[in-house]
């Protein structure tokens, strides 16, 4: 038999990854830790330019003790005038250093650097300063930006265009409604907003055709009335923190999934109907996820709220002492009149921090024995999910990263997350 040698198949380059362009291994090292990244020039001749002329992530995290404020800045100067490649984010808290015009002349020297024409992510913190017209001159370019400690102009002079922009936080800024309005008008792309102890005339309003969702924390003093006026893309209106009495007027988001967590002191939900709080017949019928604060003294309150969300699947109780209210007048909850979701679609009740007192278990039992979907013939399903959670100590709702993942859209039910469950 003739013997017909196999064909020897190729040897695979080990190094597969060097014959990328360089525009990509320098955005994949600008994504490693500033160590890490540094580390590559020991690779080879061909990684050692790279670290120099990839994408530069430039944070000013923390105040430097002893250091000249002028020293910081002539080296913050000499990186952008020397790195090569472009500047993805940069980041600095300017509370450090009050309001001045030595402040505002550094500042205006950065912005107008070739380094962030096409920057891409702002942090910037302008501590009780009037917000310079040239920190957002890469506006053109920005992904993400979050401003801190400043005021607004009261007027804008030029059309402000924000393109690419998804993600915006605003905290603790001073902002005229109709600045405000002008500002979310301009995010042609914009899809999670923050606000968080924004200070204004008493009202915010919101349209935008991109958004999915709001997260908004509020304070005495600062915004009272936040109206949803046109938001056909939005998800969710997200309440991280207790807030101070705030109105939230939703008058068009038809896509709106979820909602919390709710107080029902302290936050006043009003739908459609000019300024009439949320009932039956102006009822939200796209939410599927709310999560409530009561104190376990407002069951029939509670119902009565239920009844707005006739599609509720999902619902997050949070009982928390503080929240007390007088519900003397609150209409009983009537069985000949029962509430949709409880009937048709409730599958998951979450009891956040309960201890067991007299209130707190007629609460429970009462979404046993009346959620339809968790029950069969009258007692409690085999496959009924309700979960009861009780924490020693301070009550602690998973506070470690919401300011970083309110932003994020991938999480698909975030009180689960944020509740720690």
């Amino acid at each position: 038999m003739e013997k017909v040698a196999a064909a020897s198949a190729p040897v695979p380059d080990d190094d597969l990854i060097s014959h990328l362009p360089d525009a990509i291994l320098g955005t994949i090292i600008s994504l490693l830790p500033t160590k890490d990244g540094g580390r590559t020039q020991v690779l080879s001749r061909r990684w050692r330019p790279l670290w120099r002329s990839a994408p530069l992530n430039l944070d000013i995290l923390t105040w430097i003790p002893h250091v000249p404020i002028s020293v910081l800045a002539s080296a913050i100067s000499q990186i952008l005038s020397q790195h090569p490649g472009p500047t993805r984010r940069f980041s600095f808290p300017c509370h450090h250093l009050g309001f001045s015009a030595e402040v505002e002349s550094w500042f205006r020297s950065w912005f107008h650097s070739r380094a962030l024409a096409n920057l891409q992510e702002l942090n910037i913190i302008y501590t009780d300063g009037l917000l310079p017209p040239f920190v957002l001159c890469s506006a053109s370019t920005l992904l993400v930006a979050k401003i801190s400690y400043c005021h607004f102009p009261h007027e804008i002079v030029s059309p402000m265009n924000f393109p690419l922009l998804k993600k915006l936080s605003l905290f603790n800024v001073s902002i005229s409604e109709e600045v405000f309005h002008l500002l979310i008008s301009s995010c042609h792309a914009l899809e999670s907003l923050f606000i968080k102890g924004v200070k204004s005339t008493g009202r915010l309003r919101v349209s935008s055709s991109t958004l999915r969702s709001i997260g908004a924390f509020s304070s005495i003093h600062k915004i009272e009335e936040l109206v949803i006026e046109d938001a056909p893309c939005l998800e969710r209106i997200l309440l991280p923190y207790h807030l101070d009495r705030l109105t939230i007027r939703v008058v068009r988001a038809p896509k709106l999934e979820i909602l919390g967590p709710y107080s029902l002191v302290q936050i006043f939900l009003q739908v459609a109907d000019g300024m009439s709080p949320v009932r039956l017949e102006n009822s939200i019928h796209t939410l599927k996820v709310l999560a409530l604060r009561s104190s376990g003294r407002e069951l029939h309150t509670v119902l009565n709220f239920l009844r707005g969300f006739p599609c509720l699947e999902r619902l997050y109780v949070i009982f928390h002492k503080h929240y007390e209210m007088d519900n003397k007048n609150e209409p009983q909850y009537d069985p000949l009149h029962p509430i949709e979701c409880l009937q048709t679609h409730l599958k998951k009740v979450v009891f956040k921090s309960f201890v067991g007192n007299d209130k707190q278990i007629d609460f429970a039992r009462f979404f046993v024995l009346n959620a339809k979907l968790l029950q069969v013939e009258n007692r409690a399903s085999q496959d009924a999910w309700i979960e009861f959670k009780c924490h020693k100590g301070p009550e602690h709702y998973g506070r470690t990263n919401l300011d970083e993942n309110i932003h994020d859209l991938s999480l698909a039910d975030p009180f689960r997350q944020w509740l720690a469950l």
